[in-house]
């Protein structure tokens, strides 16, 4: 199933919610669409949800470039459509938050192509360059390294790098091994050689150990999808969200590598002395320890 809501790449308004379940129903797959991993600015520099409707105020933002590049990206390749989570997702309607953000994992999955768009990396290289050279040619890769970022460089198919100027860097199988050595994510996982299911849920959250978001709660959210976990968000738990995550992985699974962890004691929870409080740098599990 498609997002909720996708931009037309022409108009760059949403799309008639009919005529894409009637493009759906007519080809019995999920309508091909584009969709953006990128970095936030700050919230009032975003164009969001109640921005979009209004042209004048949708341009006057900063994040309207993001928009159009996304838009003109897609329209090249011969896509009509884009997701984007700064617009396309009504954060003032609770039920709508949640089920996107439960969600978000699959319609990476499902999307035809990621933008992933690095606003702190500038290209030195010229295209033409062999990956290893590349690789060492792209300044250091800070924004794939927010906590909403790693599902977002896991779950697609296709994934593109974009630099601060739109010059694109090549897509995630080009430079895995640039992209391994900053998340310490396992190579096999970003060229689609070995399934996300194979790997524990120690070496998932160890590939989220040093990842920061804006809202402490959103360190838990972001990890849904690729753990397989669903929940209720509830914004103002703050610790208690990982907690919870915890919770309910060790509800629906039996890897017990969950609990495979060595940290200050200060951080652990007193209900339960064997989860953690708070997901954290010192959360040791690694890749090649639990297959």
């Amino acid at each position: 199933m498609a997002p909720l809501r996708l931009l037309d790449v022409n108009s760059m308004q949403f799309a008639d919610g009919r005529y894409l379940a009637d493009k759906e129903r007519q080809s019995g797959k999920v309508v091909p669409y584009a969709i953006l991993s990128h970095r936030w600015l700050a919230e009032e520099d975003e164009v969001q949800f109640d921005d979009i409707k209004s042209v004048e105020v949708a341009v006057s933002k900063k994040g309207f470039a993001k928009i159009f590049k996304s838009c003109r990206l897609a329209k090249e390749q011969g896509l009509e459509f884009v997701w984007l989570d700064t617009c396309c997702i009504d954060k003032g309607n609770p039920a709508e938050l949640q089920e996107s953000i439960n969600s978000m994992y699959r319609w990476y999955q499902d999307a035809a192509v990621c933008y992933a768009y690095l606003k702190d990396t500038e290209a030195t290289f010229p295209s033409s360059m062999e990956n290893d050279e590349c690789s060492s040619n792209v300044r250091p890769m800070g924004d794939v390294c927010g906590g909403w970022t790693l599902q977002e460089l896991i779950a697609p198919r296709r994934v593109e790098f974009y630099d601060t100027n739109w010059q694109a860097l090549g897509d995630k199988h080009f430079l895995k091994d640039r992209i391994s050595a900053v998340t310490k994510i396992d190579r096999a996982i970003l060229e689609g050689s070995k399934s996300l299911e194979d790997c524990s849920v120690a070496a998932r959250l160890s590939w989220a150990s040093i990842r920061q978001t804006v809202k402490i709660e959103d360190r838990a959210y972001s990890l849904l999808g690729l753990l397989g976990a669903n929940m209720p968000m509830l914004y103002g738990e703050v610790e208690k969200s990982f907690m919870r995550l915890q919770e309910e992985i060790i509800k629906t699974s039996d890897d017990h590598s969950i609990f495979a962890w060595k940290g200050s004691q200060r951080r652990v929870s007193r209900s339960s002395r064997r989860l953690l409080r708070q997901l954290s740098e010192l959360w040791i599990c690694q890749v090649h320890s639990f297959p």
